[in-house]
């Protein structure tokens, strides 16, 4: 009997009440969430970057020569938004995703 109340007290008193709250299907919704978030904030993120990058070569009067600005653009500041938007797309519905599955 003692061993069954050990490991009765090793559960937490919520998984007990909320069969999700143990990783159940709550954490499976929550990994959906956060890769539908990394990928979508990696295509915005890369339109964001696009658009930065433009931007850059108008401000900055970036030399077109031989294509030079278009390859600033697509290799460097769509890759870098991509990244970034995909880090911030990912944690941000995964976390949002995690504070919605309680109720």
């Amino acid at each position: 009997m003692p061993l069954r109340t050990i490991t009765t007290h090793a559960i937490p008193l919520d998984a007990r009440r909320d069969p999700g709250a143990a990783g159940g299907e709550g954490s499976v919704k929550v990994a959906l969430v956060g890769c539908l978030g990394l990928v979508l904030g990696a295509l915005v993120g890369g339109l964001v970057g696009i658009g930065l990058g433009l931007a850059w070569t108008k401000v900055f009067d970036t030399s077109s020569f031989e294509g030079y600005s278009g390859m600033l653009v697509f290799f460097t500041f769509m890759p870098i938004g991509a990244i970034v938007g995909a880090i911030a797309g990912g944690v941000g519905l995964g976390y949002a995703a995690s504070r919605g599955s309680g109720g």
